[in-house]
């Protein structure tokens, strides 16, 4: 099986990108964090807000001068606005398809030169909600089903380059869901997903060897209320 080496993950400080990097470090790899808030631990870390699109290529690009290369990325980093569309202010609805999307894209794009270089490997969370609409989710659905065709479409334009798994996980029992409105939070018997579940899977994509490629992964619980 392929090394995980250097491992760049968004949203790597909590939820699963902190997963993703407890099981990367468990399979003898480096994780390489980028979120708004530091990590607990001394993993090499860069701030930034993939909102901002030059602090994100930049926190790529030190973090991946910093440790040598980059081996892989998992773009994990997620954000939501829930509730009708005309009541989510619009700075808030848009930043959700800044996080999600535009800054999954632009990790992707700065990390791609030292990946190609490692013939590594790309992850990109998308959603069940990227595959199925709901109410009170415009922002989300759309950029989770952006994610779903930016995946598809790279992994097309980078075959046998480097590889590429769309990720699309269920309900996590992580923060994802603190803060929000009662409604919009899984309800008091809801069987979620421990992300430690999910982090396993990511690890057994990455660990693919060159030339063979988990192309797409969903991953939920076996009672997911959003999937089929």
């Amino acid at each position: 099986m392929r090394p995980l080496g250097n491992t760049l993950i968004t949203g790597g400080a909590s939820g699963l990108g902190a997963a993703v990097a407890k099981s990367v470090v468990a399979e003898g790899g480096r994780p390489l964090i980028i979120d708004r808030t530091r990590p607990p631990g001394d993993l090499p870390f860069a701030q930034a807000d993939l909102a901002d699109r030059a602090a994100t290529e930049a926190a790529v690009h030190d973090l991946a001068r910093q440790a040598g290369g980059l081996d892989a990325v998992v773009n994990a980093a997620g954000i939501d606005a829930c509730g009708p569309l005309e009541d989510v202010p619009a700075d808030e609805w848009e930043n959700v398809i800044r996080v999600n999307l535009l800054g999954t894209a632009a990790v992707v794009r700065a990390a791609l030169p030292h990946l190609r270089q490692s013939a590594g490997t790309i992850i990109d969370c998308a959603s069940t909600l990227g595959l199925r609409a709901v109410s009170d989710a415009t922002a989300y659905c759309a950029a989770k089903f952006g994610v779903v065709g930016f995946t598809r479409a790279l992994a097309a334009e980078l075959a046998g380059q480097v590889g590429v798994t769309l990720l699309i996980p269920g309900g996590m029992d992580t923060a994802f869901f603190h803060g929000r409105p009662e409604q919009y939070r899984p309800g008091p018997d809801a069987k979620l997903n421990p992300p430690e579940h999910v982090a396993r899977a990511v690890v057994f994509a990455l660990r693919q060897p060159p030339g063979c490629e988990v192309r797409e992964l969903m991953i939920c619980p076996s009672r997911e209320s959003s999937w089929p």
